[in-house]
């Protein structure tokens, strides 16, 4: 017969076998997760300075962290920032103000206040929709919106994605307000949006953006964590789909 102090050895040696398995389970069950979405990049190709505009959609708590407000981009590529997506599910509009002056060079927090701009405080104006951390794969969703219009080409593309999945690049690389019908252009520049000939004007030229409530892009996505999602101004204004040899031979 086992003596007391058999069977409590025994015991403990089994609870320490069963320890190490769940240990081990939990560590698998992490390393196979994706890994969480970081960073936000905005970068300005453009031959002017913009004043990006990041925030978030109604009723998500916090933006993105490191948010430029009132931050200039300068032209040419020189302008580059990169944010960090708050922990947790995130979702805002990211849009590129163009002209804007400075009332003041320091608000107190060591940011520009913005004044009045030329474009991209009121319609028309591009806007670059970003979603990320959904669900529990940390699903990533992006666009780029027409539908009030257009002031800056752009174009939305993620790195650092799990293969296989489809992260394209969307948005329009094309300067519509360069090409746009005189009775549509904007009073301040930029070219109109809302009415029903102009978004078929606007799908026509640039098919991977959305240019009403109910509209998608020609190229599907089905995208999971990516370690960052780029918006870049005016990009160079080739065809969305030869963008990613461009973004890959930029400076990081």
């Amino acid at each position: 017969m086992s003596s007391p102090l058999s069977k409590k050895k025994t015991l403990a040696a089994v609870e320490a076998l069963m320890m190490a398995f769940l240990l081990a389970l939990a560590s698998a069950t992490a390393s196979s997760q994706p890994p969480a979405t970081g960073n936000l990049t905005l970068h300005n190709l453009c031959p002017f300075p913009v004043w990006p505009l990041v925030t978030a959609n109604a009723g998500v708590p916090t933006d993105a962290r490191g948010e430029p407000a009132g931050h200039r981009l300068d032209g040419h590529g020189w302008g580059l920032v990169t944010l960090a997506f708050p922990p947790g599910a995130w979702s805002g509009r990211v849009v590129a103000r163009t002209g804007c002056t400075a009332v003041d060079e320091d608000d107190g927090h060591g940011d520009v206040v913005i004044g009045r701009c030329l474009t991209g405080d009121t319609p028309p104006v591009t806007v670059a929709q970003v979603s990320v951390g959904g669900g529990p794969e940390r699903r990533a969703a992006y666009s780029v919106s027409l539908v009030d219009g257009f002031n800056v080409a752009v174009v939305v593309t993620p790195h650092g994605f799990a293969e296989g999945r489809r992260c394209p690049t969307l948005g329009c690389a094309a300067d519509l307000a360069a090409e746009c019908p005189v009775g549509a252009r904007g009073p301040r520049g930029g070219c109109g949006g809302g009415g029903t000939s102009e978004a078929a004007w606007f799908k026509a030229r640039c098919p991977d953006t959305r240019t009403n409530a109910t509209d998608v892009e020609a190229t599907p996505q089905d995208c999971v964590a990516p370690g960052e999602i780029k918006v870049v101004f005016c990009p160079n204004p080739d065809s969305v789909g030869s963008y990613h040899a461009l973004v890959q031979s930029l400076p990081d």
